[in-house]
């Protein structure tokens, strides 16, 4: 799968990961199995995987939805076309019970944009709420934390994403407004079901360029992610309710 025309960005960053990443996956092998290369495959087994080739390479599927599983923070998801493929540095704040950013264990959270439900799945439990709908409609209380992940791709940045984004469902990326409309949306309504000490931290990935320009005069914090990522804000209620009025 070595081709200048496949692009890793699925979970997989080279080709021979991505190799792992199918063949393991499709026959159910452990990834840890230090035996499991001296294996000789049947006749159906060699088929199936010569099909799911073809199609990573001639259709550009993403792995994860061949393979039918994903893994985020750790732990391994059902994954099909349904929803974006888990990724995000997100993955990293979690791990850490998002310290430093919040002193107190968290009470109530709130996933925004939530998509196969991976954030609010990764053992959150009982103190996620997973929302997933037109933003806030069907949001009915306060919330110690919100994390979003919105859709913030421009429309002229999808047109040009390698086919293996355009596989996924475009509702999960497009935002219009210069990829802003939906990300500002958050920022404005969220003091709304944020308590009085309550913190947003919401991802926009590449387009944060374009958000810090739009917001230049705010002090927005960017965090920074030891196992790499960006484009991931931390805004407070009380920043939120302050700066309510610029996010437009």
């Amino acid at each position: 799968m070595d081709s200048d025309d496949l692009c890793y960005g699925h979970g997989t960053d080279n080709p021979l990961d991505e190799a792992f990443y199918l063949i393991y996956g499709l026959l159910g092998i452990d990834f840890a199995d230090e035996q499991a290369a001296q294996r000789e495959l049947n006749v159906g087994e060699e088929a199936m995987l010569e099909a799911a080739v073809k199609r990573r390479i001639d259709e550009s599927v993403p792995t994860a939805y061949l393979v039918g599983r994903a893994w985020f923070a750790g732990h391994e998801f059902f994954c099909d076309d349904r929803a974006l493929v888990p990724r995000s540095p997100l993955a990293e704040l979690i791990n850490g019970e998002f310290d430093p950013l919040l002193r107190e264990p968290t009470g109530k959270v709130l996933d925004m944009c939530t998509g196969g439900g991976s954030i609010a799945l990764h053992g959150l439990g009982s103190r996620v709420r997973a929302i997933q709908s037109d933003l806030f409609d069907d949001v009915d209380s306060r919330y110690d934390l919100i994390i979003a992940n919105p859709p913030y791709v421009s429309v002229q940045e999808y047109e040009g994403l390698p086919a293996e984004f355009i596989n996924e469902p475009s509702l999960g990326l497009i935002s219009a407004d210069n990829g802003l409309q939906i990300p500002l949306k958050i920022l404005q309504d969220s003091v709304d079901y944020l308590s009085a000490d309550g913190l947003l931290v919401m991802e926009v990935g590449y387009s944060q360029p374009q958000l810090s320009e739009r917001l230049r005069q705010l002090p927005l914090l960017w965090l920074e992610f030891e196992q790499g990522g960006e484009g991931v804000l931390a805004l407070t209620a009380r920043q939120l309710q302050q700066y309510r009025e610029q996010f437009n």
